[in-house]
């Protein structure tokens, strides 16, 4: 049953106008358990604020009542994309085709004119009222069910792809930006920029709209559960380093800072809990003998809290840079939790790079630019380019060695994979026999560390190494193992 959505008795579903205050709690309790199993965290209590918003929002005015729900139930801005994916699979503005559609225009021969109906796309775009009154959801679910339905192997489906592929909304940014300083009187050729900017953003709505109404549509023909495995994006934390695009990165570096902070954190609250020091047992004792040897009160000892220090070791060769520049990045955000960071980077040898790791640390420099620069400068590739943990950590033994002491922590980040080259297993044993700590994340799943030329299984038996494929996973790791 599904809650009453303004627009719904264009759908045929009158007898569904009223689903009851049960209805309402059900459907609000499903969609709750949807976001969880997508990774988002949603207490009790803000359940129960949610389905308190429930008795003082409209629920007909649908863009309210997600606003409402999104308010209450989420505490991280980096989930509303996911947030909205559900929220219309569970809500949707209703069933089947919508009979106030726009009727789009045919050519001759009957088929539909593509050019023509662009122009209509243009003309509603640049209008902005035509969003408010319904225009442009009646054009979309015309575009979406005459032009992006196809025949599958299961029969009818609609596509968003089809759909805006043959529109190509984006060629028509000039035309729309023209239209609306038309309409504002405003012939001014320097203010074309801002116009184009605000069509761009129309443009953008648009294809929501339109991915919007396709969700739907599709969820009739295939089921809920069905289309939400491709439909709602995955949260930027559960996105995997190393299968991560161009756009996905972008979200990646996002969760940089938020994670950070939660980590700073819990880092500082370990920090408090570790200043009351231990027993010191001497002292009990000697006070103990005003009571007749009894230890009433305990003392304690002063605690000497120190930070540590910190070497990474990272692979930055294609592969795993991705991962290799998120882990330093997050890294930086902690470093006064240390009382010094040096980094190491190869690709088939190691050379120090912490200079180029400390700019990107002080300034606003991103640190892609930065692994740019350090791969053109550092002396990281002198054999054949290809990844050779053997050589990096065999190099890393005769020059740097002495970086490494009993106050100070290795951490070790790349996936293990050699291309086939001698691993050579003493020189890691020597780097984890001088180092107080020395930890190994490694952005494959463990399902794969044995799998063609990874050695991640063997190195994992001399040192302590963790499977770190995404944001979430590091930061667990990351705070369980920090201070070291």
């Amino acid at each position: 049953m599904r809650l009453p959505i303004r627009g719904a008795e264009r759908h045929g579903r009158e007898d569904e106008a009223d689903p009851g205050p049960d209805g309402v709690v059900d459907q609000l309790t499903g969609f709750v358990d949807a976001l969880r199993e997508r990774g988002i965290e949603v207490g009790p209590s803000a359940l129960i604020d949610a389905a308190a918003a429930t008795g003082v929002l409209d629920l007909l005015d649908r863009s309210a009542f997600r606003e409402g729900l999104a308010c209450t139930l989420l505490s991280e801005q980096m989930h509303r994309p996911a947030f909205d994916a559900t929220f219309d699979l569970w809500f949707p503005a209703g069933t089947g085709a919508r009979s106030g559609a726009t009727d789009l225009p045919s050519g001759d021969d009957g088929s539909l004119d593509v050019e023509q109906i662009r122009q209509m796309v243009a003309d509603a775009l640049a209008d902005g009222d035509a969003e408010n009154d319904g225009r442009l959801a009646d054009l979309v679910a015309a575009i979406v069910d005459r032009i992006g339905r196809y025949e599958s192997t299961r029969g009818e489906a609609f596509s968003t792809y089809q759909a805006m592929s043959t529109i190509r909304p984006q060629t028509l940014i000039a035309r729309i930006a023209a239209a609306m300083a038309a309409a504002s009187g405003d012939d001014d050729g320097g203010t074309q920029a801002r116009y184009r900017r605000s069509a761009a953003g129309r443009v953008d709505r648009l294809g929501e709209l339109v991915s919007e109404e396709t969700r739907r549509r599709m969820v009739e023909r295939s089921g809920r559960d069905r289309v939400a495995e491709y439909a709602v994006p995955t949260l930027p934390e559960d996105i995997a380093f190393l299968s991560a695009g161009r756009a996905e990165i972008l979200e990646l570096r996002k969760t940089i800072d938020p994670l950070a902070r939660l980590l700073a954190a819990k880092l500082e609250i370990r920090r408090r809990r570790a200043n009351r020091g231990v027993v010191d047992v001497r002292k009990t004792l000697r006070a103990s003998m005003s009571t007749g040897g009894v230890p009433i009160e305990l003392t304690y000892r002063k605690p000497r809290p120190g930070r540590p220090e910190l070497v990474i070791l990272c692979d930055v060769s294609g592969s795993v840079s991705g991962f290799s520049q998120f882990t330093l990045q997050l890294v930086a955000a902690l470093r006064q939790h240390f009382s010094a960071v040096r980094v190491f980077a190869f690709v088939d040898t190691v050379d120090e790079v912490t200079e180029y790791f400390a700019r990107s640390a002080d300034t606003d420099v991103h640190l892609g630019s930065v692994i740019h620069e350090m791969l053109s400068r550092a002396r990281l590739i002198t054999r054949d380019g290809h990844s050779d943990y053997g050589h990096a950590l065999e190099g890393f033994v005769a020059e740097h060695a002495d970086s490494l002491t009993h106050r100070g922590a290795l951490l070790v980040l790349g996936d293990g994979r050699t291309n086939y080259h001698d691993p050579r297993f003493g020189a890691l044993r020597t780097l984890v026999d001088r180092a107080r700590h020395a930890y190994w994340l490694n952005p494959e799943s463990r399902d794969l560390w044995d799998s063609g030329d990874s050695m991640a299984a063997d190195y994992a038996r001399i040192i302590e190494m963790h499977e770190c494929r995404n944001a979430r996973q590091l930061a667990e790791v990351i705070g369980g193992l920090l201070p070291v």
